[in-house]
């Protein structure tokens, strides 16, 4: 028997049973709105195969055999002479020469379904590039003869981690910001409000610019570039959170027991303003990944030659008799962009204590 006489749970039910009841609640408005909650299963799905990216477009094979010995060429660098081959680099699997090299000794290879990396340019092409889609590309190629397709999982991969990394870091600098300035208040309040006010009235979008093209464009570069900004966002949600909790008896409470303004602070006053924070982090992702976009669009963002979606948009407008390249960047981008903004409906429904009684 459990506790107050009631009969103990099984123990498949002991993960339900540690949630509480108004996590449960969330969990089931979450799940109540049905194009968030399958938004998020074929997000996760399609980012997981994201990240399993080598492994679905790569121009080295899987796994193959030659001299009766296996070998995985997508995670191991085997030089050329490995299997017979002149030189001491890295072997290069889509040669001819070297493929007669492995049937010669019975051998055989395993390709990914996407037998080209992001980089890889295709040089038997029916069109010169870009050229159309064809069996072998079936999304076609771009203006440097690289498989369209390799370049959107690449840079879904790519996109979704910066967009993610950016909102984490700039969640914990945001949330930290205002969670000073709503609990302590009085000066500390006034200085850095005028300080946020002043750094969010600079033109954000030309300074980003101006740094993109005064150093070197890269992934950290980037995220840096961005962080400056980006953290405002959730400073006065926090803020205004701390401020009308400050004031809850059961933090003036505590104060009296002798709990330290840290403790209260992240224990105590941080799980209120965490409901508005959880519902602002899905579209700050959003923006994030639409922010890195428009640098590539306007070639101050990843390296040349990285794959990039913003790159792919700025292809198919310098390629108009190539539509296949401006479709694909806008169906990529819209359908990412689609799936966050519902997911972001669907958190926010979840928060929401009107929907409490749903």
């Amino acid at each position: 028997m459990g506790y107050g006489g009631l009969p103990q749970a099984p123990a498949g039910l002991l993960w339900g049973m540690t949630l509480s009841p108004l996590t449960r609640r969330r969990l089931k408005q979450f799940r109540a709105n049905k194009r968030g909650f399958w938004s998020l299963w074929f997000f996760l799905t399609l980012f997981v195969l994201a990240l399993l990216a080598p492994m679905l477009a790569n121009d080295k094979p899987l796994l193959m055999q030659h001299d009766g010995k296996l070998y995985v060429p997508f995670m191991v660098s085997y030089p050329e002479t490995t299997f017979g081959g002149d030189f001491e680099t890295e072997a290069d699997y889509r040669d001819t020469y070297l493929q007669e090299l492995v049937k010669s000794k019975g051998g055989w290879m395993v390709w990914p379904p996407i037998p080209f990396y992001y980089d890889t340019v295709n040089y038997n092409l029916p069109t010169p590039a870009p050229s159309h889609p064809t069996f072998d590309n079936i999304l076609g190629t771009d203006d440097q003869g690289r498989d369209v397709a390799a370049r959107v999982i690449y840079g879904f991969r790519i996109s979704v981690l910066f967009g993610l990394t950016l909102t984490l870091i700039s969640s914990i600098i945001g949330i930290t910001a205002g969670a000073f300035q709503g609990y302590y208040g009085g000066k500390v309040d006034l200085i850095m409000q005028r300080f946020i006010e002043v750094w969010s009235a600079m033109p954000s979008l030309y300074i980003l610019i101006i740094f993109s093209a005064m150093f070197a464009p890269g992934f950290w570069t980037l995220l840096l570039i961005l962080l400056l900004f980006s953290w405002v966002s959730l400073v006065d949600v926090v803020r205004a959170e701390f401020l009308r909790t400050r004031n809850f008896d059961y933090v003036r409470a505590a104060h009296a027991l002798g709990v330290s303004n840290n403790t209260i602070m992240w224990r105590h006053v941080l799980p209120n303003a965490m409901v508005a924070t959880m519902t602002m982090m899905p579209f700050i992702l959003t923006g994030s990944i639409t922010a890195l976009t428009s640098l590539d669009f306007l070639g101050l963002g990843m390296p040349p030659g990285a794959p990039s979606l913003g790159e792919l948009l700025e292809q198919g407008k310098n390629n108009l008799e190539a539509p296949w390249l401006g479709f694909t960047a806008f169906i990529s981008l819209a359908l990412m962009l689609s799936l966050l903004t519902f997911i972001g409906e669907a958190v926010r429904d979840a928060f929401d204590p009107r929907k409490a009684n749903l």
